[in-house]
């Protein structure tokens, strides 16, 4: 994505009165003290045109609302200042880390299930100081680690932080921040010695590369994820994987994908336990249970055309955990995508319209634009 923050209210599809509105109702609701609402328009002008800086008043301000960074905001990137006496200060750093890794690991974990409860039910847009606070904290530990029984833990809390700040960054439209977090949290998961971490890393990534105009490579990196030992990776990662290779594949299109999709889906429905856990103790990052592969295997046939996607749809939307308020909004717009393939439009425009409500109540500009898509084949 574009850095400034006109391409960022674009993508997210306010107008400056919009923002300007939206900037100062957060102001109100939190009791500061802002612009008129005619200065604003000034300089919201300003800052887009580049004849104004935006100060760090009012990039507190931003940095919530369209869950961007100051870089992306600003274009700025802060070195940190060398200090006077560099052998001191990296002796305290590295003193520091070595009491964070037995200490503050079990801080990092709960911070990180943290931000991902708010992430799934508010969606990630006001979550973006908190989470580039909490990634900061975890990269210096670990850069100032020295030995492997410090440095492990860290890194593994690291990897699944930043596979959940890429998705989030996709989700916002930064993509540039989003590749970015994944090659993080790929490098964070190799000093983890992790392959689940790893391949996870590879298959979310290659959504971004998908959603770039680029799915034949896509399907590639998530193959090559399901190969990244597989003997250590365990069966509901290989499940989750299995399904993404579905619905990258059922995205292309075209009867050898087609085939495709439908021998990965077959695959995922085989490797996932039926244990009754959402969750592997060794993988909290994955969410997959009987439930969420309906609700996927719903998504993939609705992209394939499949009459018997509707079922599927239905069935989870009956049963879909209100707390998934993102994933929510890609059933909608599964709904939408089958009752056009059958000419089904009054249906069609009715799951749209939920979509649309529930991608702006998150700020996913990622469904948003899936809700544009789909608004302009009705």
């Amino acid at each position: 994505m574009a850095k400034g923050l006109k391409a960022i209210r674009t993508a997210r599809g306010w107008s400056q009165d919009r923002l300007i509105h939206e900037m100062r109702r957060f102001a109100e609701q939190r009791l500061l003290d802002i612009a008129s609402a005619a200065s604003l328009k000034t300089y919201v002008s300003e800052w887009e045109n580049g004849r104004r800086v935006i100060t760090d008043r009012y990039a507190a301000i931003l940095r919530p609302l369209l869950g961007a960074t100051d870089i992306e905001l600003r274009g700025e990137d802060e070195t940190p200042e060398p200090q006077a006496d560099g052998y001191a200060d990296l002796l305290s750093r590295i003193d520091a880390a070595g009491s964070l890794s037995r200490s503050m690991v079990p801080a990092f974990l709960a911070q990180t299930e943290l931000l991902r409860t708010m992430d799934r039910q508010m969606g990630a847009t006001g979550l973006i100081d908190q989470m580039n606070g909490h990634l900061a904290a975890m990269e210096e530990a670990l850069t100032f680690a020295v030995l492997p029984g410090a440095r492990l833990p860290i890194a593994t809390a690291l990897a699944g932080a930043s596979t959940l700040a890429a998705w989030q960054a996709l989700d916002a439209g930064a993509v540039d921040r989003a590749w970015r977090r994944y090659e993080l949290a790929k490098k964070a998961a190799q000093d983890a010695e992790s392959p689940l971490y790893l391949a996870h890393a590879m298959g979310e990534q290659a959504y971004v590369l998908a959603d770039a105009g680029r799915p034949q490579l896509a399907i590639e990196l998530v193959r090559d994820a399901q190969r990244t030992h597989p003997e250590r990776q365990s069966p509901r990662l290989r499940a989750w994987l299995a399904a993404a290779e579905a619905e990258l594949c059922a995205a292309v299109g075209g009867p050898e994908m087609e085939s495709a999709a439908r021998a990965a889906l077959e695959r995922a429905t085989a490797l996932l336990p039926d244990d009754g856990e959402v969750r592997d103790a060794d993988m909290l990052s994955i969410f997959l249970n009987a439930g969420h592969l309906s609700r996927w295997r719903g998504n993939v046939l609705a992209k394939l055309g499949d009459a018997s996607a509707m079922d599927e749809l239905y069935a989870s939307l009956r049963s879909a955990d209100e707390t998934f308020v993102r994933a929510n909004s890609g059933i909608y717009c599964d709904l939408t995508q089958a009752h056009l393939a059958r000419g089904e439009l009054e249906e069609a425009r009715t799951h749209l319209q939920k979509a649309r409500l529930s991608a702006n109540r998150t700020g996913s500009v990622r469904y948003r634009r899936r809700v544009e898509l789909l608004t302009g084949r009705l």
